[in-house]
């Protein structure tokens, strides 16, 4: 009798769920690894919707990094530089990691529309060092 009951309970559970539309599956995650000259992605294309980035510091200068999510038509390597920085509200700023320390990493999850993206590291002198990358997001 206790399978029966058990039974139930998930059947209920399960029509539930499919009529609600409530969805349990996780994000995909983006592996972005910060470089002492390079931000890579494991993937440079993906479908848009939500969407996690593991940010790890693998700098070998034992340097801290961060990362900033911003969504422009603009080639990463062609953003604008003021005092050594990008000025983010220069742009849609869609979220970022901050201060991950040398052989740690951070986590951010977004929900990206399509379009292209541009992944930088803004502290002072990294992005001209290097620290950026593209991401495009597919509908």
């Amino acid at each position: 009798m206790t399978s029966i009951t058990r039974t139930t309970a998930y059947l209920c559970f399960a029509s539930f769920s499919l009529a609600s539309g409530i969805s349990f599956a996780q994000p995909p995650v983006i592996k972005a690894t910060l470089l002492d000259n390079a931000i890579q992605l494991d993937v440079s294309s993906i479908k848009a919707g939500k969407v996690t980035f593991e940010a790890n510091n693998a700098s070998e200068a034992k340097v801290v990094h961060e990362m900033v999510v911003l969504k422009t038509p603009m080639a990463d390597d062609k953003l604008p530089v003021k005092a050594g920085k990008v000025p983010e509200k220069e742009f849609k700023k869609m979220g970022e990691v901050e201060d991950v320390a040398v052989g740690k990493s951070k986590r951010l999850t977004l929900h990206l529309a399509a379009g292209h993206y541009v992944l930088i590291c803004n502290k002072p002198g990294h992005y001209q060092m290097g620290l950026h990358t593209s991401l495009t997001v597919t509908p």
